[in-house]
């Protein structure tokens, strides 16, 4: 507990020094801050040019460097699509890349150089939670917009943050009522010890108190962690019916090479995974994920106009053997979004966007997504999958229309005691 404290000090102390520095930074002609969660300063995005900078902060290094790599780059392919579409406002956008280096602490730091220093309109990026609540103050503080692009554990709605990937009643939740749906009776848990997975296992075993679930473990370990023999033997004594996983990063590659070399298999304890998409199967190897389960929003077998161009597109800029995975594409569709709330506003200012933001949609590649204004989270369609033998993954189930998003999952009564 003392470390978890001294912990978020840190991150406490991060956020006030980069708030402080937004105050009294600047940089050419400036765009107005005022309203709810503005600082007392004034933003310095300069619109006086042909071009507007806007800010891609993710893991380039560390653990979730698997992950978030493939995020930076379909940032990188919308932004160039943008740009030779004519820009936004007909500014064409000046990308400033930052790594964040798998630590809330630097995604806090380069959060606040991003908005203070280099003065962009917007940031795309973050990816643990832990990250995001990092940045959470510093956006508030200055006012200014973060769009971040992964699924979440929810319980969370932030004036300054538009949430692109899936909040818990969009991912979570579909993937327990698949589970129930096939007579699964028990479950146990796996997760990276930090924010996401420790909420998102409230939420699991509130939903399986209501429902005859038994939770059959409980285990966790620190992200980067490669020892798994410990945690897979428990899992296999317990003998429940499916493990739901929330590890992240490459610890999946030892968990899964390990469950593998226990003797467990989708047929005799399937995963079902929130946090492993198309991009890490091949840093976990085929032969140890095929047949196991996912809960996404898209999968590049989504089988669409939009979806064709947008894989075609991604593989002709980065090589054919690259593949297209959830939180690339809701990132992707990020910045289409703030592109179209920008034109709705006819303004770059965080509160022009943020009254214009409601209603806005994209046909994006996993279908429309829409806006909605007053929780900052999209629509989206649910989607189970599986992994195939040609290492993609192929939709199961799908929820057959977008399900609005409940972030603080109001409208379920047995999470009365999550959220407050």
């Amino acid at each position: 507990m003392s470390m978890r404290r001294t912990r978020k000090r840190l991150l406490s102390a991060v956020a006030v020094v980069m708030v402080a520095g937004l105050v009294s930074a600047g940089c050419g002609s400036r765009v107005g801050a005022s309203g709810p969660g503005s600082s007392s300063g004034s933003s310095c995005v300069d619109t006086s040019g042909n071009s507007i900078k806007i800010g891609f902060l993710n893991s380039l290094s560390g653990t979730m460097a698997i992950s978030e790599k493939t995020v930076h780059d379909s940032l990188m392919l919308a932004a160039e699509q943008i740009n030779s579409s004519g820009g936004v406002l007909g500014k064409q956008l000046q990308v400033v890349s930052e790594d964040g280096a798998s630590e809330p602490t630097t995604f806090a730091e380069k959060a606040g150089k991003l908005i203070s220093s280099d003065c962009v309109a917007a940031v795309f990026g973050g990816w643990t939670s832990a990250s995001r609540k990092a940045m959470l103050p510093v956006f508030e503080g200055a006012n200014s917009l973060l769009f971040y692009p992964v699924q979440y554990e929810g319980l969370e709605a932030s004036p300054n943050i538009f949430y692109t990937g899936a909040t818990t009643n969009q991912q979570i939740i579909p993937a327990l009522d698949y589970l129930k749906q096939k007579g699964v009776k028990s479950l146990f848990l796996v997760g990276s010890d930090y924010v996401f997975p420790r909420t998102a296992n409230k939420e699991i075993k509130a939903y399986a108190n209501a429902n005859g679930i038994e939770i059959k473990g409980e285990e966790y370990a620190p992200l980067g962690y490669t020892d798994f023999s410990t945690i897979v033997n428990k899992v296999k004594a317990a003998g429940a019916g499916a493990v739901f996983n929330t590890l992240n990063g490459d610890s999946n590659v030892a968990f899964f090479k390990e469950y593998r070399n226990a003797g467990l298999s989708p047929a005799t304890m399937p995963v079902v995974s929130v946090s492993i998409a198309e991009e890490e199967i091949g840093g976990i190897g085929l032969d140890n994920v095929v047949g196991q389960l996912t809960a996404w929003n898209y999968y590049q077998t989504i089988d669409s106009p939009k979806n064709a161009a947008f894989v075609q597109a991604f593989k002709a800029k980065y090589g054919q053997r690259r593949v297209t995975s959830d939180p690339m594409e809701a990132a992707y569709a990020s910045l289409f979004l703030w592109k179209a709330m920008a034109e709705k506003a006819k303004s770059f200012k965080t509160d022009d966007i943020r009254k214009a933001a409601d209603g806005v949609s994209y046909d994006a590649p996993e279908g429309t997504v829409t806006v909605n204004g007053e929780n900052h989270h999209i629509a989206k369609t649910a989607l189970i999958g599986k992994v195939g033998p040609d290492a993609l993954i192929h939709a199961e189930w799908s929820s057959g229309a977008p399900i609005q998003p409940d972030p603080f999952l109001r409208t379920y009564n047995w999470a009365r005691g999550l959220t407050g």
